[in-house]
């Protein structure tokens, strides 16, 4: 189902929820996974991360899980999916919902099946992402009550089967104005149809980045390692750095015209609004302090990976010390 934004996605994959609850999300995303869920008048709980792959598995979600539970939004963070097959174990044993909050990661698979077919899938066309609408996003379900449903809930709850006559317009919820205009829907189809040849380049430019820093930065850098079950669509390029060398780096590649940045800083229980949902995540706390990302996009060119490369170079001969 196109949408107008994953964030109304993940909205609808709560809203069909038939009740209210806690729902189990990770701290390490961006807000919009902690807003669906407060906005739908559920409360967040925040779980733990892996440090390598920085996503939640079902031991983070087992901790978290109580008689108020009523689902979970797994986040498949940066590119890189989840290790689903024991989360979806465990979320059909507990009989809760699994949403999957896959916005950065489109076309990438665990054990050759792509993210958002295990449970309610949610997808970002950000500029950002591996393809755009400029704006815009996309719900995924196998079950076609849901999906007629929710066709209902992003067009103003409007039942275009019950009508006594053609001008009819019968509401049956209170519904949103949720939809993809056509000329973006236009604009997502041709993106599609070069997502394959997107996402090899990204996994080019990513194995250059490797390569790169085995080779020259290995004591101060640590690269991501990749289960073998899994590929990486490279939505980001991250890596974790010496936690005391780590903004220090960041400034660098800021005065020398490098987007380099942090995904996410603070993270989602250190924010204002969500401090009430508190609680100790060392793992996410500790990534918070270390990533670091790095321009990735389809045509980086060569000539601009030289440029990152040298600047790097230059900041660590000076603080490698």
């Amino acid at each position: 189902i196109a949408m107008n934004s994953c964030t109304s996605a993940l909205e609808c994959a709560l809203k069909i929820i038939k009740k209210k609850g806690e729902v189990i999300i990770p701290s390490w995303t961006w807000v919009s996974t902690a807003n669906a869920v407060l906005n739908t008048g559920n409360k967040p709980v925040f779980a733990d991360v892996d440090i390598n792959s920085r996503n939640i598995t079902a031991k983070d979600i087992e901790k978290n899980i109580n008689k108020k539970t009523i689902a979970v939004i797994v986040v498949h963070y940066s590119g890189l999916p989840c290790e689903m097959d024991d989360i979806v174990k465990l979320t059909k044993n507990k009989n809760i919902e699994l949403i999957e909050d896959s916005a950065e990661t489109l076309g990438a698979t665990w054990k050759k099946k792509y993210t958002g077919s295990f449970g309610t899938g949610c997808f970002s066309f950000f500029p950002t992402k591996n393809i755009t609408t400029t704006e815009g996003g996309m719900l995924t379900t196998s079950n076609k009550k849901r999906y007629l449903e929710i066709k209902k809930l992003i067009a103003h709850g409007i039942n275009i089967d019950k009508k006594k006559y053609f001008w009819h317009r019968v509401a049956d919820l209170p519904g949103h104005n949720f939809r993809l205009p056509n000329h973006l829907a236009a604009l997502g189809i041709s993106q599609l149809r070069k997502l394959k040849k997107f996402n090899s380049q990204r996994n080019k430019i990513a194995k250059k980045y490797d390569v790169f820093f085995k080779k020259n930065m290995s004591n101060l850098i640590t690269i991501q390692t990749i289960n073998k079950n899994l590929t990486h669509s490279y939505q980001m390029y991250s890596v974790l750095v010496n936690k005391n060398k780590r903004n220090s780096l960041l400034n660098y590649l800021k005065s020398k015209k490098i987007d380099a940045s942090v995904h996410f800083d603070p993270p989602l229980h250190k924010q204002n609004y969500l401090k009430k949902f508190y609680k100790k995540l060392p793992n996410t706390e500790e990534l918070s302090k270390r990533i670091l990302t790095l321009p990735i996009y389809p045509n980086l060119k060569a000539n601009d990976m030289k440029i990152i490369f040298k600047h790097m170079k230059d900041w660590y001969t000076k603080n490698n010390k």
